[in-house]
């Protein structure tokens, strides 16, 4: 009888154990939603930039955005102090994916704004969390990767509908900046098999806007005074010639 009273009592500390641990993760995934409502809602927000007149208004649409990320401050705050001391990992695949798109939005606003990498320090400032671990809940540094990754995507967008709003000037700055980007990324020895596939999507946005700045340099289109930065500008084969995949603006 003590025996079985004793597996009794083993088993009901296993049962109050699960409670706690299921109770913790839906504390935090609830919280997590919240936060992925912000998030969608400044992804929303940037989209004004593929509007007929959005890259006029880039200025704007990044205050607007700038000053929408203090809500997300606040957020990452509540969910910081749900999280149990030194168990960050054990519970970070709720907020992975949401804090790579935050990570996105922080570097296309930068990006906008100045034309420029954001770095993992300022994108931490700007989303209210640290980059060094000890100090507590952090930017994980295979996440901050992902969302710049994710940049890529949308400036190769942004390039086409630049053209679109009659600045042609703009895809060869986005063209130099990718570029920049895939030279960065080819100088680390990538284990994460997400980052590596999601690397390998740059290398397609990349194809993308060398086929616009083709475009537009043959149809005369780039002022002389920037045809020399071109990144097809001297070279004998265009993108179509090594492979590129179609996206004339023909099409």
């Amino acid at each position: 009888m003590t025996r079985q009273a004793s597996l009794s009592e083993i088993f009901a500390s296993f049962e109050e154990y699960m409670k706690t641990e299921s109770d913790k993760r839906e504390e935090i995934r609830n919280q997590v939603k919240i936060l992925e409502q912000t998030a969608r809602q400044l992804i929303t927000s940037l989209q004004g930039i593929h509007q007929a007149d959005g890259i006029k208004h880039t200025s704007d649409i990044c205050k607007t955005v700038r000053g929408s990320l203090e809500t997300v401050k606040s957020q990452y705050k509540d969910l910081g102090v749900k999280i149990p001391d030194g168990q960050y990992y054990r519970f970070h695949d709720h907020w992975r994916l949401v804090t790579q798109r935050l990570v996105f939005v922080t570097a296309l606003v930068v990006y906008l704004e100045s034309e420029r990498l954001v770095t993992r320090e300022e994108t931490a400032e700007m989303l209210g969390i640290h980059v060094d671990k000890a100090e507590g809940f952090h930017i994980d540094l295979d996440d901050f990767l992902m969302g710049l990754l994710l940049v890529a995507s949308e400036l190769s967008r942004m390039c086409i509908n630049a053209v679109t709003a009659g600045d042609y000037t703009r895809p060869l700055r986005i063209g130099q900046f990718v570029g920049e980007l895939d030279s960065g990324f080819r100088l680390l020895n990538l284990k994460n098999d997400a980052l590596r596939k999601r690397f390998d999507a740059l290398k397609y946005d990349l194809k993308k806007i060398e086929e616009v700045i083709y475009d537009i340099t043959i149809r005369g289109l780039v002022p002389g005074d920037r045809q020399a930065a071109s990144p097809i500008s001297g070279s004998g084969d265009s993108p179509r010639a090594v492979g590129a995949t179609e996206t004339s603006l023909e099409d």
